[in-house]
């Protein structure tokens, strides 16, 4: 009886340990580290911002340990399918582009694409879009896309300047070295609002793009815990907090 007691107290052990260590996988998170509200790397050197936020509750509630690792985003997809890292939740946008090579968690934010230019600036969207003017924008964006495409399709004759950042275009654009800049709608209030940078936004030239977290096609299982994980975060009120927290119209 004490042996067979024995037996059943070792076997338990061992479930026990390797039920522990099938929930301690350990993932890495690739971010942009200048894309402001969303990923960032903040003054200390730590990666910061909603979606890393959002991650570091996932993964807590999930049982999953996570790391953020700053990456070139004009290169973030292929370093993704070479496996140097394991997702990307860092405010990327769902393009049919994008799809076709890895999968996209559901989505859980919606942006908007809006031109901005300097505060005393009164400029319209369509000087912009037809009057022969410099427009920056980050590259490798779908936001960059579009205006390539977009400016050969209409006929539009602005001429493209691209960077590694939404703020580094901004300070061109402060420095006049570009007439406007073409971005998302909230690192563009980021930077209005908490940089205080005298810029505006004066009007949107794209439709809206849903965010997703991207990730290799055969990992199905962390589609699984990643979809998931943004719905019990969702559910929960520390949503509302990070949305308060980081995002400038609180929505």
């Amino acid at each position: 009886m004490r042996n067979r007691l024995k037996k059943l107290i070792f076997a338990c052990s061992i479930l026990a340990l390797s039920v522990t260590g099938a929930s301690a996988a350990s993932y890495i998170n690739g971010i942009d580290a200048n894309y402001p509200p969303f990923a960032y790397v903040d003054k200390s050197g730590n990666a910061a911002g909603f979606d890393v936020d959002a991650m570091n509750w996932i993964a807590k509630a999930m049982g999953f340990t996570i790391s953020h690792k700053p990456m070139d985003w004009n290169g973030i997809i292929p370093d993704l399918l070479a496996k140097k890292i394991d997702m990307v939740c860092s405010g990327m946008s769902i393009s049919p582009e994008r799809a076709a090579r890895v999968t996209f968690s559901e989505p859980y934010f919606t942006i908007r694409k809006v031109l901005v230019v300097s505060e005393k600036s009164a400029l319209t969207p369509d000087d912009i879009l037809k009057g022969k003017k410099r427009l920056g924008v980050q590259r490798g964006t779908n936001e960059a896309e579009w205006l390539a495409q977009h400016r050969d399709e209409n006929g539009w004759n602005y001429t493209l300047g691209y960077y590694d950042s939404a703020p580094m275009a901004v300070e061109d654009l402060l420095n006049g070295r570009i007439d406007a800049a073409g971005m998302d709608s909230a690192p563009a209030e980021d930077i209005m609002n908490r940089a205080k940078k005298p810029i505006k936004i004066i009007g949107e030239f794209a439709p809206a793009d849903d965010f997703g977290v991207a990730m290799r096609n055969e990992d199905t299982e962390l589609h699984a815990i990643i979809n998931e994980g943004f719905k019990k975060l969702k559910a929960d009120p520390y949503w509302e907090e990070l949305q308060k927290k980081y995002l400038s119209d609180g929505k």
